[in-house]
């Protein structure tokens, strides 16, 4: 596996899926859209045409049957690959989900996996407002029987779903619309990264700076400029696995740089930012610790209009200010390093919300 190509995320999810499909006969990939010229966002293109519609398909609008279907699928030995255009259409199958997949393995003495993995895409933007951009990452995170994943850039992307369809019980995979176009280099062949492990994308001294799907680049964005104006050193980590959580790499981070900072891509209370920070007062020695801090979304729906958008979400500049006060330093008028136009997109390759 010494080969690779720059490639976008959602190629490296097409790429992902069509290698677990040529590996095993058993793997199915379904959902809406996933057939429909558009190919969810790109990343569904051209499978049905390699693989059949026996194996890639559309299904109807009954996100709860479908995902019953699933479980039953599993249960004879098929690996899901169940496709949702928005992580909100598919809380019409919490009931399959929580009362079935996620408790099969353990109500039949772990004799009975039930290999789905459910790929939810997320993301705010363009007037989704509070019903087609929710993250409820740390919802799914607490329910047992799950795993739940959100990678942020795309070689990440492979690896992780790549270990997600082969896992043996459900996996939530979280994608962000925003990072489909990203690029990163990525393996030409199929590799698997191990779900439950955290990367440290940025090495630094003086705080450490955890986040995953999305944040993760805007964190990187916010280390570089405090480490080049201010002297702040950032160390960056990307938990990239909500559940389970590796909680002993950002702990050994802490205990170097003595402060933490969570950006978490969901609402601010009850949240991952929030068990992240209560496991390393758990664990840390408190006198060790000279600064811990969270943002997050504020405890509402995610508004529609423009104008109320506009502060909702967290991004770099909002990270660059948080430390910046954690460091007593003066915080700065924002805009301070905002990339694009409007607030809204993530770039000018951004022309609607599919």
């Amino acid at each position: 596996m010494t080969k690779s190509s720059e490639i976008t995320f959602a190629q490296a999810i097409n790429q992902g899926i069509y290698q677990a499909m040529e590996l095993d006969p058993k793997v199915l990939c379904y959902g809406l859209g996933v057939t429909d010229p558009k190919a969810v966002f790109g990343t569904t293109v051209d499978l049905e045409q390699t693989y059949g519609s026996d194996r890639v398909f559309d299904i109807p609008c009954s996100e709860n049957a479908i995902t019953g279907v699933g479980v039953g699928a599993a249960m004879l030995g098929f690996k899901s690959i169940m496709t949702h255009q928005r992580l909100d259409f598919f809380l019409l199958a919490m009931d399959q989900l929580v009362n079935s997949a996620a408790k099969w393995h353990y109500m039949f003495g772990g004799n009975t996996p039930i290999p789905i993995t459910i790929r939810l895409i997320l993301g705010r933007g363009w007037g989704q407002g509070p019903t087609h951009s929710q993250n409820l990452q740390a919802w799914f995170a607490h329910i047992p029987g799950l795993k739940v994943v959100s990678p942020s850039n795309a070689s990440d992307a492979k690896g992780l779903l790549t270990a997600s369809i082969f896992d043996p019980n459900p996996v939530i995979f979280l994608e962000h619309r925003w990072l489909h176009n990203s690029k990163s280099n990525v393996y030409n062949d199929s590799f698997s990264i191990d779900i439950g492990k955290s990367n440290i994308v940025g090495l630094g001294s003086d705080i450490t700076l955890v986040t995953s799907s999305y944040l993760v680049g805007e964190a990187l964005d916010a280390a570089s400029y405090l480490l080049s104006d201010f002297n702040i050193s950032c160390e960056v980590i990307d938990i990239r696995t909500i559940k389970p959580l590796d909680i002993d790499t950002v702990k050994n981070s802490v205990k170097k740089t003595r402060r933490i900072l969570c950006i978490d891509p969901g609402a601010s209370s009850i949240s991952v930012s929030s068990e992240i920070i209560c496991s390393i007062i758990e664990e840390l020695d408190h006198k060790s610790i000279e600064a811990i801090a969270k943002i997050g979304m504020p405890n509402m729906p995610e508004p529609t209009s423009y104008q109320l958008t506009k502060n909702f979400y967290n991004d770099a500049d909002d990270i660059i200010n948080k430390v910046l006060e954690i460091f007593g330093k003066t915080k700065l008028h924002k805009p301070i390093i905002r990339k694009q136009k409007h607030h809204d997109v993530p770039g000018a390759w951004f022309s609607g919300p599919f």
